[in-house]
């Protein structure tokens, strides 16, 4: 089967990038290597005296793709073709083409915003979508529109959609590259919920290596995958001419080039690998692809601000790269460790990573390139407004932003450093104190994985430990460190990417190994992670978060800690590192940070308002005390607040209050609305209005205890209102028989009298209040106090109903009166009328 060649796809490409200033290009697997498009563009006139610029996502791709073009040329890498990505480059004057990372070109549109001696940009396997990626194109399309109409932009992907990125450059034409890719046959194996992913893979492998020729590429989802199955491969009847080799981004380049050279010696090869390979590499002779179906990646928390390894399931794209590396030279399998069914629900492309990310160091780009919304520019994704808020908030902590959003002095050199915002300022910190040496250090240690191992990672937390084992493994001092707890290549890293630093910054002089200033450094790059000690080995960051440390250990005992690296999963977050932060260096550095403020709140438990004076940084309290000499305005207010709280039930309501409050409401309802409405909703709602002049030098519920409430009710009243409701709304009601009966308002559409039939004699009609437009209605009780009738009509009831009632009660109280003509009968209170002599 013979594969097309991408050459012949570039006479296409070169007539429309004469003639325009983007265009896209789609390179089916097998359709040959993306890598030869610079060289053959090369020589185009509009790219006389300027460069060719390619972007690679990764850094293991970017040092690959500048070898094969120099191998096609016959030189050696840093003539012709020559590479720069962190801590590492190859170039000279020279050099015409340089591939590079994709924060390399940020770092050089942020020196030249108008890239004037570059004349192409390509950003090749643009479908990974890293944040740099979106970055870098959004940046290089504002220079070509408002600065460089002449230059170049080319995208190239082999899976991406193409519609929407042709869209975005402006309806750029799209070049279609099909491939003949040999035939790669799938396999799916179902993996049970309790298998280990591990052992599954192992085996699957063994039997790979039985069944099938050439060599075997292993997805694995991280390292400490990639190290238990190579273990478990070396303690099994693997075939002796068999070698295995790791393929991740912490490897030396020795390391990693031992994965994809060919074997000097003609082994076969096991390359246990992490979603590093699934593009732009191609490891010669692969036939066989094990996949775990699984990736390692970071997930920003927007609820914590927090970023975390979280493992997840590839999207049908990246299965379908990784497939495709078995395919290349000749026919291949791949067996996936998933089913067809798992298969149909995958996501069909990964999500961007600028969705979802931290997007601190994006908002810092944009601000020195000076742009403060990031709807100005040109983006396939843009940048969710949430989360460019949070990195907003970040960088105006860490001083790079004014409270404008515009960058400051400070925040430009932050980003000189080629650093995350954070670090950055810690090393910038550093400097000012003198310990920059020490800051190299540990700002390397951040920016690696965890050097320790297994059980003595998760016992000792302490960033002491870590910055310990540094200082001796670089004065050779290997004896004191146990190998089975240290990552040798994760070390060595660290030590090469402080000297960088150092190279950097100019910093000179010795490492001064204060244990003390590593709280203190880590606090400058993490001011939110400050952690205040809330026992059994949980703290609570300045953030608000929870966290805790999974085991007691020497930290577990801090009063005040930073909290550097956090796996955020649970209520409270698990500590994987950090370190000790004196009180005398939380006052002395954070001091701009620490508030001092008078706090009085409503206390539940004691009824009352509590007084202190709190010094708090976030939402940490690093000090409380009573507050002597509260103003007693303030006092009233949260007073108020507790009434709020504890609702109206907490004043002193008498019967007589509740009784004239219940007056009030039925002249409200009644009479009419400009009476003041003393509903609980309505009173709680009021309370500036009606209570608080009243409450002026009380603070607890014991002194709501002296109120009088009918008076306080009384100062919402005008005099003429008072007046009015004593004659419309009387208290009582006076009966034929003379007695004082109170009048019930609790219902004021139906105010109530209960009075004894008996008091009621010689009374003709149904008594009256407000001004004689509402009748009273009338509870008219038996001696015993029961009641024998309701009625609001006490005519109807004398004429229809008094008779049946008079039989009734005549039988069950035969020694009281019972008249025959009630209207003429004496009213009474005993049982039959007083004899007057």
């Amino acid at each position: 089967m013979q594969r097309l060649p991408i050459t012949q796809i570039v006479p296409q490409l070169k007539k429309i990038l004469t003639n325009q200033s983007s265009a896209v290009l789609i390179a089916e697997p097998g359709a040959g290597k993306t890598t030869q498009v610079p060289l053959a563009l090369l020589e185009e006139p509009w790219l006389e005296g300027k460069k060719i610029i390619m972007l690679e996502p990764r850094r293991l791709a970017a040092r690959s793709a500048a070898q094969f073009m120099a191998r096609q040329l016959g030189e050696s890498v840093g003539e012709t073709v020559g590479y720069r990505v962190r801590m590492d480059s190859k170039t000279s004057k020279a050099t015409r083409i340089e591939v590079v990372t994709e924060g390399i070109l940020t770092r050089m549109l942020q020196h030249d915003q108008a890239l004037m001696n570059v004349g192409l940009l390509i950003f090749d396997e643009f479908h990974e979508r890293n944040i740099h990626g979106d970055l870098g194109l959004a940046l290089a399309l504002q220079s070509q529109e408002m600065l460089r109409e002449d230059l170049r932009i080319l995208i190239m992907s082999a899976t991406i959609e193409a519609a929407p990125v042709a869209a975005l450059l402006h309806d750029a034409p799209i070049v279609h590259c099909p491939g003949r890719q040999f035939s790669v046959e799938s396999f799916y194996i179902p993996q049970t919920t309790n298998s280990l992913l591990e052992k599954s893979v192992t085996s699957v492998i063994l039997s790979c290596l039985t069944n099938h020729p050439g060599h075997v590429l292993v997805f694995l989802p991280g390292v400490r995958e990639i190290r238990r199955v190579a273990r478990l491969l070396e303690s099994t009847t693997a075939p002796s001419n068999t070698a295995i080799r790791a393929l991740y981004g912490q490897l030396s380049l020795a390391e990693q080039d031992a994965a994809i050279q060919p074997e000097p010696d003609g082994r076969r090869k096991i390359v246990l690998a992490t979603s590093i390979a699934e593009t732009s590499l191609t490891i010669e002779g692969v036939r066989v692809v094990v996949d775990s179906g699984l990736m390692r990646t970071e997930a920003f928390s927007p609820r914590s601000g927090m970023s975390r390894l979280t493992t997840v399931k590839v999207s049908k794209a990246a299965a379908d790269q990784r497939k495709g590396r078995a395919g290349r030279t000749e026919a291949g399998w791949c067996y996936r460790l998933w089913s067809q069914e798992e298969h149909d629900f995958l996501k069909d492309a990964t999500t961007p990573e600028i969705i979802g990310s931290d997007l601190a160091p994006l908002v810092l780009e944009l601000a020195t390139w000076g742009v403060h919304d990031p709807t100005h520019l040109e983006w396939l994704d843009v940048p969710v407004a949430q989360d460019f808020s949070r990195g907003v908030d970040l960088l105006q902590r860490l001083g790079a932003l004014n409270p404008d959003g515009h960058i400051t002095e400070y925040g430009r050199q932050m980003v000189r450093l080629g650093m995350h915002p954070r670090l950055a300022h810690m090393m910038l910190e550093s400097m000012k104190l003198g310990c920059g040496p020490l800051a190299c250090r540990l700002a390397a240690l951040l920016q690696e994985r965890d050097p320790y191992r297994g059980n003595k990672a998760i016992q000792d937390c302490d960033v002491t430990l870590r910055m310990d084992s540094i200082f001796q493994w670089e004065r050779g001092a290997m004896a004191d460190i146990p190998d089975s707890s240290v990552d040798i290549t994760t070390m060595h890293r660290i030590l090469q990417e402080s000297r960088n630093l150092q190279s950097i910054l100019h910093i000179q002089g010795e490492v001064k190994e204060y244990t003390e200033w590593y709280g203190l450094l880590l606090s400058f790059a993490y001011p939110d992670r400050i952690g205040q000690n809330r026992g059994n080995g949980r703290f609570l960051l300045t953030s608000g978060r929870g966290v805790e440390l999974s085991v007691s250990q020497p930290l577990s005992r801090s009063s005040y800690m930073v909290a550097a690296v956090v796996d955020d999963k649970g209520v409270d977050g698990r500590i994987m590192m950090g370190a000790l932060l004196t009180e005398e260096f939380l006052h002395r550095y954070h001091q701009s940070h620490i508030k001092e403020n008078d706090q009085l709140i409503w206390d539940r438990e004691l009824q009352g308002v509590k007084a202190r004076r709190r010094l708090t940084l976030g939402a940490i309290v690093i000090r409380e005390q009573p507050l002597l000499k509260p103003s007693p305005e303030d006092i009233s207010q949260v007073l108020l607040t507790g009434v709020k709280v504890e609702g109206l039930n907490i004043l002193p309501w008498s019967k007589a209050a509740n009784q004239y409050r219940e007056r009030l409401q039925f002249m409200h309802i009644t009479v009419a609305s400009d009476w003041p409405n003393v509903t609980e909703e309505a009173l709680l709602a009021t309370l500036d209005e009606w209570l608080l002049p009243s409450i002026y030098g009380m603070r607890n519920r014991n002194d709501l205890q002296r109120l009088h409430l009918i008076e306080v009710l009384q100062q919402s009243l005008t005099w003429e209102q008072r007046r009015q409701l004593d004659v419309e709304a009387p208290t009582h009601l006076i009966v034929p028989s003379g007695s004082r009966i109170p009048i019930d308002y609790s219902d004021p559409q139906m105010p109530i009298v209960s009075v004894r039939l008996q008091e009621m004699f010689g009374l003709s009609d149904t008594p009256r209040i407000a001004g004689g437009t509402k009748r009273l209605t009338l509870h008219l009780l038996s001696p015993a106090q029961r009641p024998v009738q309701v009625t609001a009509d006490l005519a109807s009831f004398w004429k229809e109903t008094y008779f049946d009632v008079k039989k009734d009660l005549k039988g069950r109280y035969p020694k009281h009166f019972w008249p025959d003509d009630p209207l003429e009968a004496t009213p009474t209170r005993r049982a039959k009328p007083q004899q007057h002599k």
